[in-house]
């Protein structure tokens, strides 16, 4: 379920997700940020606390891990979370 071509647009804004089936995903980096599975972001979870995401937050890089996802580092400095590519395409699937 790996994508073939991943890579930010709009000054990092959004992240573009090309799958094996040719079909792209677009999704904002605010929408990511939020929808974080970091530790600490589950823990937030956990306790009822929405994330706060200023919404002109951009990716600042793009880290692969392995054939398992991608790591997002964000303007805040976030980038704790790793987003499996199953994680990745539920997000892009809802978002659509």
């Amino acid at each position: 379920m790996s994508p073939e071509e991943l890579h930010s647009h709009e000054n990092g804004r959004f992240l573009s997700v090309t799958w094996h089936n040719g079909e792209v995903s677009r999704l904002g980096a605010a929408l990511l940020r939020r929808n974080s599975r970091s530790a600490s972001a589950r823990r937030e979870e956990a306790d009822g606390v929405a994330p706060i995401v200023n919404e002109d937050i951009r990716l600042s890089d793009i880290r692969l891990v392995g054939a398992y996802g991608v790591q997002l580092v964000f303007s805040d400095g976030h980038d704790r979370g790793i987003y499996p590519w199953e994680y990745l395409r539920q997000l892009a699937d809802a978002a659509e």
